[in-house]
């Protein structure tokens, strides 16, 4: 069973690695997933919500109880990138381009996908789980020692997680650190941030209402609290609503403002420019992490001669000009990786096309990505193609609006399952983050007279909302399944090994579902799109690629 160590914490030194029974790598992830469902942090994030600025307040507290200060935080040399879609890869970029430069770099992002030291990376590499328990000790040892004098309050996760990549990243020395946004800006814990190198915006969009806002005007105007006073910030082209919004939160912190080029606009000597990430909204993506990187390198090598757009007088959005791109730059872009977003894995005859798209313009992009790629995998098939979708979302997001517009892309099947990874009960603690039931997403879309018919796997059927509307003449067989790995097993129909781990257990299919596996069985290829949700493509991660989870 996973417990805290019974000696106190109080007993060791904080300044090096525990060596203590019981405080390993397994027992910090336990620990670390009960501040997930703390009772005294769910009452704390209650009060914080009627008064977002308490949240602020209380990150500094908790900083200080951990042995930090925002002063601190100042010599981290941070780019801080927020947005609704595109700011992780737009992170991953900026912290490629910089590498490859040589330059020392930390990357806190956040959800992971497999393991969860994926969100705290020193030059591009998950933390090891070595530095990640003497990290982590050290930082829960100090808030732990602390929180008698604080009603008993300890973070909630993703605020332990911030405050441990900030201890990470100074104790690692890095030269910079590229700090993805968690939700919105304004109140957001990483906006105790003070005085970052440069700020990026990422394409806005609809999504975490109960928190942001319904309105494209208020969640821009959250996204734009993470502008500080002369420090340059750069965004990408937006909806107009978005932009004036942008633009009168730049004005009023006084924080010179850019819109960043086209790609196309930029010169380069090697001709058109290859990403490492596929899909055409990437390219937005690249000319933001272009400037960010050019805008910190900038700073780093001229000091006194600062880019021209930094003067804190500009009250509206100006056009940031393109420049040529430096062979480091160039590599940069193509050598980026950034897994879960429009990934194409190949095992054999089985080909998985996986985003994680979780918004209406995500989606749309994924669809956009998934027609181009499988149909150009498509033309060079050996034979008939069978094509799956694996679904799943979460949170309160519309999954019948993300479903309709997967509907045009006619798949054969439509799978569901919830966000855990096989049906017995895992030990691996990191998994505890993925138990989200599908009846969350179902319940969500039930309507009684239009719909896919679902059938589960215990022989009842279920009706799923496609927008009041009938699926169009070809309906795909729906099924659901009570894990991922049940899932991707009936799928594959044994065509891909990797999932043929005899030590995986699954709960046994129903010969009604079996009997509907005769296409998969005929095709000669069978591509399967997972999205709806970074935790599912995360869960499928995990058994495609069971290095990720050592």
């Amino acid at each position: 069973m996973c417990t805290l160590a019974s000696l106190s914490l109080r007993y060791y030194s904080t300044k090096t690695a525990p060596q203590l029974p019981g405080m390993e790598y397994q027992d910090a992830i336990c620990t670390l997933n009960t501040l997930q469902t703390n009772a005294s942090a769910l009452q704390q994030v209650r009060r914080e919500r009627s008064n977002p600025q308490l949240q602020l307040q209380a990150m500094r507290g908790f900083l200080e109880r951990a042995g930090l200060t925002v002063e601190e935080l100042d010599h981290l040399n941070i780019i801080h990138v927020t947005g609704t879609k595109g700011k992780g890869s737009t992170c991953a970029f900026t912290e490629q381009i910089l590498r490859s430069y040589g330059f020392h770099t930390g990357f806190y992002s956040s959800p992971h996908l497999v393991q969860v030291r994926e969100r705290i990376r020193i030059n591009g590499q998950p933390i090891g789980k070595e530095l990640f328990t003497k990290y982590f000790w050290q930082v829960y040892g100090r808030l732990d020692e602390t929180k008698d004098a604080h009603r008993g309050m300890m973070p909630a996760y993703f605020r332990f997680l911030t405050i441990l990549a900030f201890h990470v990243f100074l104790q690692e020395k890095v030269d910079l650190a590229v700090i993805e946004v968690g939700i919105g800006g304004a109140y957001d814990c990483t906006n105790i941030i003070r005085r970052p190198w440069v700020c990026g915006i990422s394409s806005l969009g609809i999504d975490h209402t109960q928190i942001l806002g319904d309105t494209m005007e208020k969640i821009a105007w959250q996204k734009g609290g993470i502008f500080k006073t002369g420090v340059p910030a750069f965004t990408v082209r937006q909806p107009e609503d978005a932009m004036a919004v942008l633009k009168d939160r730049a004005k009023v912190i006084r924080s010179p403002l850019w819109v960043c080029p086209e790609l196309d606009d930029y010169q380069a000597d090697c001709g058109p420019l290859h990403l490492g990430l596929a899909g055409q909204h990437q390219r937005s993506n690249a000319s933001l992490a272009l400037q960010l990187s050019y805008t910190w390198l900038q700073k780093r090598c001229l000091p006194d001669k600062h880019v021209s757009s930094t003067s804190a007088e500009n009250t509206s959005a100006l056009q940031a000009t393109s420049f040529k791109l430096s062979p480091v730059m160039v590599k940069g872009l193509a050598d980026t990786k950034w897994p879960g977003r429009n990934q194409t894995l190949r095992h054999g005859a089985v080909t998985y096309f996986l985003d994680g798209a979780h918004t209406m313009r995500s989606m749309q992009a994924c669809v956009h990505w998934f027609r181009e790629t499988a149909a150009q995998h498509e033309r060079t098939a050996s034979g008939p193609v069978t094509r799956v979708l694996l679904f799943n979302s979460t949170g309160e997001r519309d999954s019948a609006a993300m479903l309709k517009l997967l509907v045009p892309s006619h798949f054969d099947f439509a799978v569901f399952c919830p966000n855990i990874t096989e049906a017995i009960a895992s030990c691996n603690a990191d998994q505890q983050n993925f138990n989200v039931s599908v009846e969350n997403m179902l319940t969500r879309c039930l309507d009684n007279e239009r719909s896919w018919r679902l059938h589960n796997d215990q022989g009842n059927t279920t009706q799923l909302l496609i927008e009041g509307r009938l699926v169009p003449d070809r309906k795909p067989d729906t099924l659901v399944f009570p894990c991922i790995l049940s899932a991707l097993q009936w799928i594959t129909q044994g065509r891909d090994s990797v999932l043929a781990d005899p030590a995986q257990r699954v709960l046994p299919v129903k010969a009604s579902i079996t009997a509907k596996a005769a296409p998969l069985c005929e095709a000669a290829e069978i591509h399967v799109l997972i999205t709806g949700s970074l935790h599912l493509v995360g869960g499928v991660l995990k058994h495609l690629d069971p290095a990720s989870s050592k």
